[in-house]
């Protein structure tokens, strides 16, 4: 089974890419979703998250306002760090999981969504890489549209990940997302009719997820052995 690495940069138009992805019937992991999920109350990462910037990002009803923590990581790198260190190897015990269970069920190949990507070096475990690209100026333009924000917000939210043009150097493909649906969805097609392995190719990866699921999970044990 393949397993591909989508990226790109905040308002690059990833979720557009994501929607055509799942019309296509090709399995996709949201990691956006699971570190939503991961973060609500009784949940592995909750605790580890309000112990580092306490409960004054909490809402009345206990769940942490995103908005809120959304507002001091992206204006404080080592507090992103922090964050990412408390949120992404569970989240990657999630991804692996997921993976398990599409491979178990005898998929070709599944695309896992993850906006940080090659900043975290997940790529390295992807059998293909593609990142959705866009001019930095239509990114702060589709910002200030879709969230309301100041030009100075938007560069600051864009300038906390890698910028598009270094994410690009390491892409197997790229879908330039800069003009109209209908040349995205074109480029959407290209890519995956590419990427879509022979049955004998999907034959020969298919204890691919396995080797995959060892490296996570020693990955995720040590973090958390390191931290009892």
């Amino acid at each position: 089974m393949k397993i591909i690495g989508l990226t790109g940069g905040i308002a690059s138009g990833k979720s557009t890419v994501c929607r055509m992805i799942t019309r296509r019937n090709i399995p996709l992991i949201d990691t956006d979703l699971l570190a939503r999920q991961i973060i609500e109350p009784g949940k592995p990462a909750y605790k580890r998250v309000v112990n580092h910037f306490t409960r004054e990002i909490l809402n009345e009803d206990g769940t942490i306002d995103r908005v809120k923590l959304g507002e001091i990581i992206f204006s404080n790198e080592d507090k992103r760090k922090i964050l990412n260190k408390c949120t992404h190897p569970f989240i990657r015990m999630e991804i692996l999981k997921l993976v398990i269970c599409y491979w178990i069920k005898g998929e070709k190949m599944v695309v896992v969504d993850v906006p940080l990507l090659i900043e975290t070096r997940f790529n390295k475990f992807m059998s293909s890489v593609v990142v959705v690209y866009c001019s930095d100026q239509i990114q702060i333009n589709r910002l200030i549209k879709r969230d309301n924000f100041s030009e100075l917000i938007a560069r600051q939210r864009i300038n906390s990940q890698l910028p598009l043009k270094e994410k690009i150097k390491y892409a197997n493909y790229i879908i330039e997302n800069s003009g109209d649906i209908k040349t995205t969805e074109e480029q959407v097609e290209n890519v995956f009719k590419n990427l879509k392995p022979s049955s004998l190719n999907w034959l020969l990866s298919w204890l691919g997820p396995p080797i995959l699921a060892i490296s996570l999970i020693i990955k995720g044990l040590l973090f958390i052995i390191d931290r009892l």
